[in-house]
């Protein structure tokens, strides 16, 4: 039986489960994979990289950029109005907390997603 994660990975043939620190959770110490990428080459996770992550997402769902597992441009107006709405909370709810880069990059990508969005659902 092969167990897959939500990311369609193989679970055992690709190391197994992930922690909450990114670390495979095994029962004993594994050698490192030669071709592993090296810790500084792995994208941090800050406010920047996960608002281009969600825009990345929406505009895959605009059929703006081919899905990268299939390689087809599909469009999913629901899914890409539904991130829109997520970004928009975000602003919401950060308000007032962000620097003014942060601030600029959530309030440019909602602009842009959103007239695109109206483009293409017209």
């Amino acid at each position: 039986m092969s167990i897959q994660n939500r990311w369609g990975d193989n679970v055992e043939k690709d190391g197994g489960l992930l922690g909450p620190d990114g670390q495979p959770l095994a029962s004993s110490p594994e050698t490192p994979k030669e071709d592993a990428v090296p810790a500084a080459a792995e994208p941090q996770l800050d406010f920047f990289n996960y608002i281009a992550s969600l825009g990345f997402q929406t505009m895959i769902f605009l059929g703006e950029m081919p899905n990268p597992i299939t390689n087809q441009v599909d469009k999913n107006l629901k899914q890409a109005k539904f991130l829109i709405d997520t970004l928009v909370i975000l602003r919401d709810k950060t308000k007032g907390n962000l620097s003014k880069e942060e601030d600029d990059l959530l309030n440019g990508s909602i602009y842009e997603l959103q007239l695109r969005y109206v483009d293409l659902s017209k």
